[in-house]
């Protein structure tokens, strides 16, 4: 990891990530010394060149965006057989993974964050950016507060048609119709997106999901999303009407803009929190109402005028004192009816609701909770009432006990051990614990593990988890093998650098030459142009130049002390005789002492003689 370095100015610290189109790596500008995040597009991607060209273009776009809510993008270039994008490096936690570890979000905190996302979607979309990608895993929260948008520039170059497996299929859950059915874009398709990440969030649940990306694209383009509030009453009916809106199937029916969006959302906050009566069921009028009662007046009666003449008095039918009796009796029974009958009342909708929301709205309907079990549910988050008995709306005497069934959550589930099985049996393994394969499956070459075999998994055996996550496998794509550059000639720098752009270690060690010049490499293993592991080391060995020794002063020695010295140091005597009173004695010598010389020069060195 150490030695992985792009644009000879990235150095590679640690991995930090990686996907279905690239990984991500935490890295150091060893040029202006500051710490960024390099994410490297897998090399299958290289070899496209429509994917190229969009690329280009949607990078060097994507590199003019500023905006306190969007990831700067420092650099960009091709490195190592693939292409890779250099941004600002964030510190801070995604909102898929809060919502996995917390559960839903406090409404008006999701608004907040969805707002500051209007906002650096209202600049993309300025620029012609459309982002694509728009989910909660490319959202990150920083300590500070402050949302931060990822992965401008990068959605838009993957290729988006459904037939194909690129980033789009990836998070199907999150995509706009239009967008699932391969339509052009506009900004809406991704405040579409942002609206199905804001229900998300203040839910704990997609809209839409189902066991391949084809199946939840075909609802995206189908089917209506169940309102939040159904899922959720302490949503606010403004933030469900924002999430909604932006929602709708027809791109013209959304927001018009990021930017009328986000004015909605701050709305939203600005109204603070609705709840709905409990009564209501979450704000649903599917319940009795109360309505106002009618005014009325007394009746007075006139004053009456005496009459002008005496009225005839009539003889009443006995009939009439029948009937009169018959409608006394009948209006008699039917009180004493209506006071022996039991008074009932609707049994409210308490799915969805917390055990406490339940018991307070049961008690303002007359009713009270009855038998409270608790099962594991893929649907509602832990702590929510997933069954009830009687059914909501089912007519009961005051006093009833309602039945409740509250979640347990997701039941949880061992990541199995995987570690060495082939890719086959490790899938088969995993979907036999109720887990799933993150796809696509991450592959890497590995020396260690033999090709197709699991390097390693993610989470880790033994790791406790919800039914239905998403396991990550890594699988060997066994040794990864490059030709070993020639660098024999080339100076050390030179040499090492081609040779470490190649994905190889180097070995240096020194020799002296004669013919090679100093600093400059003089052979090389292995052989240039041999097949080798790639991270393995190449040893080359580097010229010292000629080795030299000094010249010993040899003069007024005799002649075998002086042979015998210059013979130490790997010198060669040449001995010639002149007439000298020093019989014996060397008198001069070529070179003269202190010279340098190649080991295994002559030196000739002139010696007394006799006349």
């Amino acid at each position: 990891m150490d030695d992985m370095v792009f644009g000879r100015r990235y150095r590679v610290t640690e991995r930090i990530g990686s996907g279905g189109m690239a990984d991500v790596y935490k890295a150091v500008d060893e040029v202006l010394g500051r710490t960024v995040a390099v994410k490297v597009l897998h090399p299958r991607y290289a070899a496209e060149s429509n994917f190229i060209a969009r690329f280009r273009q949607e990078a060097s776009a994507a590199a003019n965006l500023s905006h306190p809510s969007i990831v700067n993008i420092y650099d960009w270039g091709q490195d190592n057989g693939t292409y890779y994008i250099v941004m600002e490096y964030v510190k801070g936690t995604d909102l898929k993974t809060l919502v996995e570890q917390n559960g839903p979000l406090d409404p008006m905190r999701a608004a907040d964050y969805a707002a500051q996302v209007c906002s650096a979607l209202a600049v993309a979309h300025g620029y012609d950016i459309i982002h694509r990608d728009i989910k909660p895993q490319n959202i990150v929260l920083t300590p500070d507060g402050t949302i931060k948008v990822m992965d401008f520039g990068i959605a838009r170059a993957g290729n988006t048609t459904m037939t194909q497996t690129g980033s789009v299929l990836g998070t199907a859950q999150y995509i706009s119709p239009e967008q699932a059915q391969g339509r052009p874009l506009g900004p809406a398709s991704d405040l579409y997106s942002l609206g199905v990440t804001l229900y998300e969030l203040v839910t704990g649940r997609l809209p839409f999901d189902g066991d391949t990306p084809v199946a939840v694209a075909l609802k995206q383009v189908n089917e209506e999303p169940v309102p939040p509030r159904r899922i959720r009453p302490s949503i606010p009916p403004s933030l469900e009407a924002v999430i909604l809106r932006a929602m709708r199937k027809d791109p013209a029916e959304r927001y018009a803009s990021a930017s009328e969006m986000r004015d909605d959302l701050k709305r939203v906050i600005n109204g603070g929190t609705v709840s709905a009566p409990a009564a209501t069921s979450g704000g649903y009028l599917d319940e009795t109402s109360v309505m106002p009662a009618v005014e009325g007046t007394e009746h007075v009666r006139p004053p009456q005028a005496p009459p002008l003449r005496p009225v005839p008095q009539r003889r009443t039918s006995p009939w009439v004192w029948v009937l009169v009796t018959v409608l006394v009796l009948a209006i008699g029974g039917g009180i004493v009816w209506a006071i022996a009958m039991p008074k009932t009342v609707a049994v409210p909708t308490l799915i969805g609701m917390t055990e406490a929301e339940a018991s307070a709205t049961v008690s303002a309907a007359g009713l009270s909770i009855g038998r409270v079990t608790s099962e594991n549910s893929d649907q509602y988050p832990e702590g929510e009432i997933i069954r009830q008995d009687p059914a909501a709306g089912t007519r009961v005497e005051s006093g009833t006990a309602i039945d409740i069934v509250v979640s347990a959550g997701v039941a949880q589930v061992k990541v199995p051990e995987v570690v060495g099985m082939t890719e086959a049996d490790a899938i088969a393994t995993i979907e036999a614990a109720e887990l799933e394969v993150a796809l696509p499956i991450t592959r890497e070459f590995s020396k260690e593990v033999p090709e197709g075999m699991v390097i390693s998994v993610e989470p880790g055996a033994g790791a406790t988890v919800p039914k239905g996550s998403k396991v990550v496998l890594v699988i060997s794509k066994g040794t990864e093998l490059a030709k070993v550059p020639n660098v024999i000639g080339k100076k050390k720098a030179d040499a090492e650098a081609a040779l470490k752009e190649a994905g190889f270690k180097v070995k240096v060690t020194e020799d002296y030459s004669d013919s090679v010049a100093k600093g400059v490499v003089i052979s090389q293993n292995p052989d240039p142009d041999v097949s080798f592991d790639v991270g393995s080391t190449v040893t080359i060995v580097v010229s010292k130049g000629p080795d030299l020794v000094g010249v010993p002063d040899v003069t007024d020695m005799t002649e075998a002390d002086a042979i015998a010295d210059l013979e130490a140091k790997d010198l060669v005597a040449n001995v010639v005789y002149e007439i000298s009173p020093d019989v014996g004695i060397v008198i001069n010598q070529d070179p003269l002492p202190g010279a340098k010389v190649p080991r295994g020069t002559t030196v000739t060195i002139v010696v007394g003689r006799a006349p």
